[in-house]
């Protein structure tokens, strides 16, 4: 799992909370979940809630296991090619998978794509890679999944945050057993963090609730809604398939730009032109588009193979998911599904 903008926006978008032991498993399990009890109680939280999240709570061996197991920073500067990344993820049941959802779905799509300006086979793309289409949203007891990690220490302060932040989702009256997700505290048709949730979450039918765990429109309005946040911009595509002239050298325009953030996903990128700039050089858009429309060259898998015209719309998918491999199958799903 990749953790990016979604618990960057978890830790800024919550309170500000009683501080936490530096080492908390010089601790018990149950004496340091007092503690993330005692700051939810300080977070508004009802006793209600908090009993019945925390009632029998114990530390899952399961999930210290993973998450210490997550790899580190890579030092290589090869990269993974991407065609058969995208060739797993973009196969016939996903792409199948998205036709059916976007056909049965298509009035709520038309109008959550109105009013946020994203457009429906982008919606629809990210919920086929994140849960399936909702069919794999994960089995693991938040509650208990986040007061281990915040337990365990390696990333304590996002994880205790975030464990406050789902007492105050299930405040809103979702029970124990609806809010289960990922062994990282992610949940719902969409995958986001509680906190995310808590600042995005959106009601896409009108009846009072943003229930993503259990509503595929609220879901949709709710990545919408995140995407919007990341500033799509809407009547631009994420990007087209470029004609690359041989001999071309890509890496002549390279950014020189260190980004804040995933540095290795924005280094791969080149600098951004306009359509007609790129076109002077002998770079060709495969689908028009507007010729004043700022872009960056993109050809992951070397001289010969594919490249992209990428607009700023493809960074705010990378706002989801700080990978490339992520942003590129998101956007060539898309792409199929309403092809």
């Amino acid at each position: 799992m990749k953790f990016s903008r979604l618990f960057a926006l978890g830790l800024a978008s919550l309170i500000a909370l009683p501080p936490l032991p530096a080492s908390a498993q010089d601790m018990s399990f149950d004496a340091y979940l007092q503690l993330l009890i005692a700051r939810s109680r300080a977070a508004g939280v009802s006793e209600a809630t908090i009993q019945r999240m925390t009632d029998g709570l114990t530390p899952n061996r399961r999930v210290i296991e993973l998450d210490q197991s997550q790899p580190g920073t890579p030092t290589s500067s090869g990269y993974p090619p991407l065609a058969p990344y995208v060739a797993r993820l973009v196969d016939d049941a996903r792409i199948n998978g998205g036709r059916r959802a976007y056909a049965r779905y298509r009035g709520d799509l038309a109008r959550i794509e109105r009013e946020y300006g994203v457009p429906a086979e982008i919606l629809v793309a990210i919920w086929g890679k994140e849960t399936a289409y909702g069919n794999v949203k994960g089995g693991f007891d938040l509650s208990q999944a986040l007061a281990t990690l915040a337990w365990e220490g390696r990333r304590r302060e996002l994880f205790s945050s975030e464990f406050v932040a789902l007492m105050q989702v299930a405040d809103k009256g979702y029970s124990r057993n609806e809010l289960k997700g990922s062994w990282a505290g992610a949940f719902g048709n969409p995958q986001f963090l509680p906190s995310v949730y808590l600042r995005l979450a959106a009601d896409g039918n009108g009846d009072g609730r943003a229930d993503i765990m259990n509503d595929p429109v609220d879901a949709l309005a709710s990545i919408a809604n995140y995407l919007r946040d990341a500033g799509w911009r809407e009547g631009e595509p994420w990007g087209v398939r470029a004609y690359v002239p041989s001999g071309f050298d890509v890496d002549r325009y390279r950014t020189k730009i260190v980004a804040p953030s995933c540095v290795r996903v924005h280094e791969r990128h080149s600098v951004y032109k306009t359509v007609a700039e790129w076109r002077s050089l002998g770079i060709q858009p495969q689908i028009p588009l507007p010729e004043n429309t700022l872009v960056t060259l993109f050809q992951p898998d070397g001289p010969g193979t594919n490249a992209y015209l990428l607009t700023s719309n493809y960074r705010a998918i990378l706002e989801y998911n700080c990978s490339n491999y992520y942003a590129m199958g998101v956007g060539i799903l898309s792409d199929e599904i309403t092809r």
